[in-house]
């Protein structure tokens, strides 16, 4: 009983167009970010290396590269702070998770790119 009620609540702070994104895709996430009274927009590019949670407590966990340095961040996919997420690769994988991708070095953090069918 009361976990259909916990999902009624959730549904109303829900987004409504979330894109489709999978593990090993390199996404743009645009953040909201409040700096004093003015906001403004952050993006944070990476590779989707894992995915948790589900409903409002939905979370992805993206991994860049940024001056010779590995940098994980975890972002909530309905939060209001994002703005926008935007898929600009999809890579093949065989994994649910890539924490693997941690261990690796330059160009062996690469991954195959996955072929979209053209839709006209």
């Amino acid at each position: 009983m009361g976990h259909h009620l916990l999902e009624k609540v959730e549904e109303s702070s829900l987004k409504t167009e979330v894109p489709e994104f999978e593990i090993g895709d390199t996404v743009d996430v645009h953040t909201r970010i409040l700096e004093g009274d003015k906001e403004r927009v952050q993006i944070f590019n990476g590779v989707v290396i894992a995915r948790s949670g589900s409903g409002t407590r939905n979370m992805f966990t993206v991994r860049r590269i940024v001056a010779g340095e590995g940098v994980e961040r975890k972002f909530p996919v309905h939060s209001p702070k994002i703005a926008k997420i935007e898929v600009k690769r999809s890579g093949v994988v065989r994994r649910a998770k890539l924490y693997f991708l941690r261990d690796r070095v330059g160009k062996a953090i690469r991954l195959k790119e996955r072929r979209r069918k053209a839709t006209d």
